[in-house]
């Protein structure tokens, strides 16, 4: 087992860091992490969507004259951007050599949850996924007072329809329930308040701002203090109780580590995270060099995202588009810009149903036949994607070409992190025989159909 290859599917998306991790250690690595540069451009992409309040006025002016046809091209326009968004995101992961700021962005994503569905303007979809990013390893505070004041936030759950006259408190709960505290640790007045401090916070030209005609000035009283507060003293309040810390450290055991882990971790990293004052920087760090050192391989079940980035690299395909990656992340559940609900992707067992176990192996014989991993080449309201399953991938496995057939399947077995029993071990050797010659030809086609194999296994999906 490789260790350094798990760390790097866990601290990226496929086995491409190990090497690196190895080399400069896992605390180098970490700070390199932490320090690497990123874009803070705006993708050219964007440039298609009104990114201003008068630009989006503008636009639903002219929805509101134009015919439907007009109208329903205009919509295809947005919906082909939100697309070309996903294609731009996991083009960023699959590129750094530093990956962990996305995995980081990707964690936030589903944790402070907003969709492309429901807030329906890309630019302030790309603004909320900027926040996370830029603060991943920043202060679990701050970034909460960020994304609060959020455009995508506060249209995504609708807290521009609260005001002092006409109360709307979903932002209140899911600021208390799935943002910060945890269910049992508020209560319903303390909901209710929350949602008079937030009412008039609606769209701003770079943030969200309070309306002086919409918001109230009311005292309220939250968490047992009474005062007039709005929404950063509100989290500041809310970050003083005793439960903030314990959400978050399971979530990211969760996201890294472990599907369910223990009480004892989740207590003993919360307590640590509240003495560095809510900083995620020394947290992750703590996290990941202890648990590096223990023996938690098997621990997880793969995301479909790790899943494929993890056999395009070991497969080396360079060429696939990434919309198709996207396209496929939506067959199996975990559609970027568009979870399911409020609470985000579930994950663990859920990420290996019977339909999504079928198309993962069917993704893989794709791919070691040099396919795409979708295998319409079509156009669909719905999908808005020009794809190219037709074309053929330049696809190849890195083995060392010499040695015997056990060498070569415990070379596979290292590098895909698994143990094999007596029974899985006869099936490879059945595959790639005692008398396997490396050097003949049909060699690399062999060991890649062993490879297929291998990676359809069941042990193959847990990391």
């Amino acid at each position: 087992m490789n260790n350094n290859t798990l760390w790097s599917l866990r601290l990226g998306f496929s086995g491409k860091q190990a090497k690196t991790i190895a080399q400069m250690g896992l605390s180098n690595f970490l700070e390199k992490s932490f320090n690497a540069s990123y874009d803070k451009k705006a993708p050219s992409l964007l440039d298609k969507s009104p990114t201003s309040i008068k630009e989006l006025r503008t636009r639903r002016q002219e929805i509101k004259k134009s015919d439907p046809d007009a109208v329903k091209e205009m919509l295809k326009v947005e919906f082909q951007v939100s697309q070309e968004m996903k294609a731009w995101w996991i083009q960023k992961m699959m590129a750094d050599d530093f990956p962990l700021r996305e995995k980081m962005t990707c964690f936030w994503h589903n944790h402070f949850v907003c969709t492309y569905q429901k807030v329906k303007v890309n630019h302030w979809i790309y603004q909320h996924n900027q926040i996370l990013r830029e603060h991943a390893f920043g202060n679990f505070k701050t970034l909460t007072k960020k994304i609060v004041q959020s455009n995508a936030m506060v249209r995504y759950l609708d807290n521009v329809d609260n005001r002092r006259d006409k109360i709307n408190e979903n932002l209140s709960r899911e600021l208390l329930e799935l943002f910060t505290l945890g269910i049992g640790h508020y209560t319903e007045d303390d909901i209710k308040n929350g949602a008079k401090g937030l009412a008039g916070l609606t769209i701003g030209e770079n943030q969200a701002e309070y309306r002086r005609l919409l918001e109230n000035n009311d005292s309220i009283t939250y968490f047992g203090k009474t005062g007039n507060f709005k929404a950063d003293a509100m989290i500041d309040i809310i970050f003083e109780q005793k439960a903030v810390p314990y959400l978050i450290t399971r979530k990211l055991l969760q996201w890294f580590i472990y599907d369910t882990p223990s009480e004892a971790l989740v207590t003993y990293y919360g307590d640590y995270f509240r003495k560095v004052d809510f900083e995620l920087k020394p947290l992750l760090t703590k996290i990941f060099t202890e648990e590096f050192s223990k023996e938690t391989a098997g621990s997880k079940i793969k995301d479909p995202l790790v899943y494929i980035l993890q056999v395009m690299h070991e497969l080396n395909v360079e060429q696939l588009n990434p919309r198709l990656v996207a396209f496929y992340l939506k067959q199996q559940g975990m559609d970027l810009f568009n979870q399911p609900n409020v609470k985000g992707w579930n994950g663990g067992k859920e990420w290996l149903s019977s339909q999504m176990y079928l198309q993962r192996n069917n993704a893989a014989d794709l791919l070691c036949n040099g396919r795409n991993i979708s295998r319409r080449a079509q156009m669909t309201d719905n999908d808005m994607m020009e794809t190219t399953s037709n074309q053929l991938l330049n696809v190849s496995l890195n083995w060392t070409k010499s040695g015997t057939n056990k060498s070569i399947i415990a070379e596979l077995q290292d590098r895909l992190l698994f143990q094999s029993n007596d029974d899985l071990q006869k099936d490879w050797e059945a595959l790639l025989k005692y008398d396997f010659n490396p050097k003949a030809e049909g060699a690399d086609n062999a060991v890649l159909r062993l490879f297929n194999n291998m990676i359809k296994t069941p042990e193959f999906q847990i990391i």
